[in-house]
């Protein structure tokens, strides 16, 4: 399960950024040297069962499911990253910073380049998903749902999901079995989008609420790829760059300011267990 703390984590317009970038650096390179710095980002498995998938196997492609990263291998196993809450893929021309700080892992590829996986917070992992696993799309689905800009996601994808459902709207937008990587700030901005309030009964929603929700939901989510994610905390790309669409926010991390809508007061509240920002007046309960 995600962490509950408040301290923002990477979305999955985050985690695409990363992906992108690395596709374009890493795919084809082969893995020379593993270093694993910490037991506890391969836990439960040990590292050196883990290099020892690595080390002289070459990267097919980056892919994303949700929030995970995933490097497919030329064995035909995949290494999966998960980046939780304060983990972060750099990659590095060469031999990386030694300054750079809560490094866990490092990876040397042929080309002399370097990725580091660092994370202060210690809740990132990385894992081998086997070439022989009997129902890999199984395992995805049991962890990931609808991908929300893939052409699958449509209001009626979205209508059928919160069918019936008794629990906050925003609570099930947060369910990754649902809906893959949309997390909490974009909740936010998508619910405002929509004039829909967070704790509204999520199967009570009428057609014309789940077309305007399905919308917010793309377009934020695009916008935020665009701008290369929100740097709000610790979140840098792989090339230690900051995203812009912070900047962008509509009601997140604006308690207190003007609502840009109807110039009523943003106020934070909590919904399933994560901080929530809303417009009173935009959002009726």
């Amino acid at each position: 399960a995600e962490p509950t703390t408040g301290m923002p984590l990477p979305e999955m317009h985050e985690v695409e950024t990363v992906r992108r970038q690395l596709q374009e650096r890493v795919a084809g390179r082969r893995i020379t040297w593993v270093e694993v710095r910490d037991d506890k980002f391969t836990s439960p498995d040990a590292p050196p069962a883990v290099v020892a998938d690595l080390e002289g196997r070459r990267i097919r492609a980056v892919e994303r499911r949700g929030k995970y990263l995933l490097l497919p291998l030329d064995s035909g196993d995949v290494f999966v990253m998960h980046l939780r809450m304060t983990g972060s893929l750099r990659w590095w021309p060469g031999a990386p910073d030694p300054d750079e700080r809560f490094v866990r892992a490092v990876f040397t590829l042929d080309d002399g380049s370097t990725l580091t996986f660092a994370d202060m917070r210690r809740f990132g992992r990385g894992w081998i998903l086997p070439a022989d696993d009997p129902d890999p799309e199984g395992y995805w689905a049991a962890r990931v749902g609808v991908e929300p800009l893939e052409p699958g996601f449509t209001p009626e994808v979205l209508a059928g999901l919160i069918d019936g459902r008794r629990g906050p709207i925003k609570a099930v937008l947060l369910n990754q079995a649902l809906v893959a990587g949309l997390g909490n700030i974009y909740a936010d901005e998508a619910l405002f989008s929509a004039r829909i309030h967070p704790e509204r009964p999520a199967g009570s929603l009428d057609a014309g609420e789940v077309a305007r929700l399905h919308e917010g939901i793309r377009e934020r989510l695009a916008l935020a790829v665009d701008s290369g994610g929100s740097s709000i905390d610790t979140y840098r790309d792989s090339l230690g760059g900051s995203g812009s669409m912070q900047d962008r926010l509509r009601v997140h991390l604006r308690e207190g300011h003007a609502c840009p809508r109807c110039g009523d007061t943003v106020v934070k509240t909590r919904v399933a267990q994560r901080g929530t920002y809303l417009c009173p007046t935009c959002q009726v309960a």
